[in-house]
């Protein structure tokens, strides 16, 4: 079976008003369920929380973004997963709720507990639906939004493809509203599209199209096929499937040489960084260069923050430009000590490194 993770954005879920289009959400059920009936393995990343929540009750006096967004999600959070449990259950489908949030994805151990859990509902024919926890989850402590999260399940998962639905067709190559102006069809996962996307956000989302192909790109060098295309569009995700070239989305080529599933862990930890590892200007040139090398503490010149032995920690060059992200084999005191020194264990292996 193929195993996609589908994202469905804000954008998607709500209507002008603010308010959940269960229409559009029921349209996303349908064609989630002929999925499944054609041999695909469907985990739904899905936003709406707050939607539903907004207009659940009157508050009597001034609440600020944080409370807002704690209480709306808080009580939509309940509505959502019943609506969605009562449309799968029409069609004698399971359905299970995960919520999770940043931290649980910065230590291994978490991650591999989360992975176990969605495998074994996978194996049980249960359909996992996936937010983030927005009741604990704040400042800091948040995804910039599900696209970064959906990434962060396709890459856990080990799935084929991820397919981030938002109200857009793609990636268009200027500005939309501009005559002349297409959608991007077909992108390698190493090409830069700065000089495509406008940095703005829309509607009812926290994320932009700069977040999207942001992630895409991270998740296609991963070797995984990510799609972007529009959520509105009726039967969007069937004709993915079925007539792919003559459905309007953006696809990103995955990496043909994929790494492994440690680096894909590591790959999007940059957030979850305990400390920061500077380097010299030589070594950073051996960590960017074409053999693979693992960070020898000869090349370090300086430590920052608190960490453990296997927590993760960010590679900068004498610039601050980040270089790569890895899990340090020493705890910050014992790398400090070694500093500048010769036939010592590397502070990063190669193995445990992803590069940027």
């Amino acid at each position: 079976m193929k195993r996609i993770v589908v994202k469905v954005g804000s954008n998607v879920l709500t209507r002008d008003d603010g308010k959940l289009d269960v229409t559009r959400m029921s349209a996303i059920v349908d064609q989630i369920v002929w999925l499944r009936h054609h041999d695909y393995e469907v985990i739904l990343v899905s936003s709406g929380a707050m939607a539903c929540g907004r207009n659940e009750i009157d508050v009597e006096h001034r609440l600020d973004s944080v409370e807002q967004r704690q209480l709306f999600s808080a009580l939509g959070q309940v509505k959502l997963v019943g609506l969605y449990y009562d449309l799968f259950r029409e069609y004698g489908c399971h359905v299970g709720q995960v919520l999770t949030m940043k931290e649980s994805f910065s230590t291994r151990g978490q991650y591999l507990n989360q992975r176990a859990c969605m495998q074994v509902m996978l194996e049980n024919g249960v359909i996992p639906i996936v937010n983030e926890n927005d009741t604990v989850s704040v400042t800091e402590l948040m995804f910039t939004d599900n696209d970064e999260l959906s990434g962060l399940i396709a890459s856990m998962m080990d799935c084929d493809t991820l397919v981030i639905l938002s109200n857009v067709d793609g990636i268009y190559n200027g500005d939309p509203k501009e005559p002349g102006t297409r959608v991007i069809p077909m992108v390698n996962y190493d090409r830069d599209l700065g000089e495509y996307i406008i940095n703005q956000k829309s509607g009812f989302g926290r994320g932009g199209m700069v977040t999207k192909a942001h992630i895409a790109g991270k998740v296609a060098d991963e070797g995984i096929k990510v799609i972007i295309a529009n959520g509105k569009t009726d039967n969007i995700l069937v004709e993915l499937a079925q007539h792919p070239q003559q459905t309007m989305h953006t696809e990103f080529r995955p990496n043909p040489n994929p790494t492994s599933t440690v680096k894909k862990w590591i790959a999007h930890s940059e957030s979850f960084a305990k400390g920061v590892v500077y380097v010299n200007a030589k070594a950073a040139e051996a960590l960017r260069g074409k053999q693979a090398v693992s960070l020898l503490l000869v090349g370090v010149t300086k430590i920052e923050g608190d960490f453990e032995e296997g927590d993760i920690v960010s590679i900068v060059d004498e610039q601050k430009n980040l270089v790569a992200v890895g899990r340090s084999a020493y705890n910050a005191d014992e790398a400090r000590a070694n500093i500048g020194k010769h036939e010592v264990r590397p502070l990063v292996h190669y193995d445990y490194m992803y590069m940027e």
